[in-house]
């Protein structure tokens, strides 16, 4: 399901299975969570067993994805990427570095976020942006999908700049729907600057057996630059 939302030089691996033997850690990973409880264990080896995949993919060798400081994943040098479960699904994408320059993905299930989450993570333009949404297409729970959004927002965000970026640090606009499609486009403009970072992003969505991804690429510089040599708009971009 995620590649479908990624660029053609993205390798992803995803896998609905979370028992893993936990011996396909690496020994320095499997310290990180040595005296996690069970899930946190078998999500942790999971997740790194498609990040593997995904490295191989790439026609890299296997290696220790530990996590660092902020919990983020630490790729091998030369390779950007992303990780990301919840119940009953897991992936892992991965690029080349000279083909771009962050990803961020979330997976989360298809259900309402817990009351009171939305007011917590929602600016007051998306609260309203979302109650719109909820009346037009009711087979979308569009609270869960900004979260997941504004999620992927931060997994793109903080491996150019290590620093934290709140909810309400960026704006998120979700396209139009066409008919009862549950899967789509979305815009980020982000309300603080860092030069690493564009000030605004392009997403995409998809709701599919009960879990809502959303993904974000960012272009290489080089490319980016050649983009805007040939004219391209941001809808052009290989999503």
């Amino acid at each position: 399901m995620i590649d479908g939302l990624l660029p053609g030089c993205v390798s992803s691996s995803e896998s609905r299975s979370q028992y893993i033997a936990a011996d396909t850690l690496y020994p320095e990973e499997a310290a990180v969570v040595r005296n996690a409880v069970l899930e946190r264990r078998q999500e942790f080896t999971a997740v790194r067993a498609c990040a593997r995949l995904a490295l191989a993919g790439l026609g890299l060798p296997p290696a220790p994805v530990l996590p660092g400081p902020r919990g983020e994943p630490l790729w091998p040098a030369g390779v950007v990427g992303s990780m990301t479960h919840c119940a009953g699904y897991r992936a892992a994408v991965l690029a080349r570095s000279t083909d771009l320059r962050s990803l961020g993905i979330d997976a989360e299930p298809h259900q309402p976020l817990p009351d009171g989450v939305l007011e917590a993570i929602a600016l007051p333009a998306e609260r309203a942006r979302t109650a719109v949404a909820r009346v037009e297409n009711r087979q979308v729970h569009w609270d869960r999908l900004l979260f997941s959004a504004k999620e992927s927002v931060y997994k793109t965000w903080f491996p150019l700049t290590h620093r934290p970026l709140d909810f309400d640090e960026a704006s998120i606009v979700f396209g139009r729907v066409q008919g009862p499609a549950a899967g789509g486009s979305f815009s980020v403009r982000l309300l603080t600057t860092d030069p690493a970072v564009p000030s605004t992003l392009d997403g995409r969505w998809l709701v599919s057996d009960g879990v809502v991804l959303t993904a974000i690429a960012v272009p290489a510089v080089d490319r980016a630059a050649n983009q805007a040599v040939r004219h391209k708009s941001p809808s052009s971009l290989p999503f």
